[in-house]
């Protein structure tokens, strides 16, 4: 591993080309949550071969031409972009996931006692994250929105504040996702799993990669430029 890829953090290396997520999704790498931890540290910690990743990361390649959904430096249109890329999906997507982990777990179940704990927290997940996104929506996103426009008291005191409870919510939601990852087997269908069933395991990986590049854009982008705007700093 070079010096230069070590020390950076996961969160940054995902920032700067966003197809690394999904390498880090796979080795189970948590850049999002824990996404200020350097990529020798977080190997180290995974008992993962640093030549290895490395070696993923760039063959996943680093696009030079491809503009970014969101300007990294402008927290307005990262903003924007999580309204419209995660919080759409995952209001459209959970409460369908619910029901079909019901139905799957109604025809399969007896067989694989397992489906039990996926309906559990499914329901969990989406009573998780539909209030935090509220939260989001109603008070910290146009708390920045202001921040951004000049502003810098507010009732709940600084941007520090409703960063550190949402920061804690992610980690939450984060543990409920590598409680799904782990009970699935990884989101391995079994041999007679039917059509309803593959689709349940495939769309909630989908949320799950979702979801953690949701959480890496708040966290180790958005956030940090809400505090520097808080502090005055451009």
């Amino acid at each position: 591993m070079t010096d230069t890829l070590a020390a950076r953090s996961l969160g940054a290396l995902v920032a700067e080309s966003p197809a690394r997520a999904g390498v880090f999704d796979r080795l189970g790498l948590d850049y999002c949550c824990h996404g200020d931890r350097s990529l020798a540290e977080a190997t180290e910690a995974a008992g993962l071969d640093p030549d290895a990743v490395v070696a993923a990361l760039a063959a996943v390649g680093r696009p030079a031409t491809t503009a970014p959904a969101a300007p990294a430096g402008d927290p307005l249109a990262l903003i924007e972009d999580i309204l419209s890329r995660h919080h759409g999906f995952l209001r459209d997507e959970l409460p369908d996931l619910v029901g079909l982990a019901a139905k799957v777990e109604a025809v399969h179940g007896s067989r694989h006692p397992e489906l039990a704990a996926v309906h559990r927290l499914v329901a969990a997940l989406r009573a998780d994250l539909e209030p935090h996104m509220t939260k989001e929506e109603r008070v910290l996103f146009p708390a920045v929105r202001l921040l951004a426009g000049g502003r810098r008291q507010f009732g709940f005191g600084t941007i520090e504040n409703p960063i550190a409870m949402m920061r804690s919510e992610h980690e939450q939601a984060g543990e409920l996702l590598a409680r799904l990852r782990e009970v699935t087997g990884g989101y391995a269908v079994p041999a007679d799993g039917c059509a309803s069933y593959e689709s349940l395991y495939r769309r909630l990986e989908h949320v799950e990669e979702d979801t953690h590049l949701h959480i890496h854009k708040e966290n180790n982008v958005l956030f940090p430029l809400a505090v520097a705007l808080q502090a005055g700093r451009p």
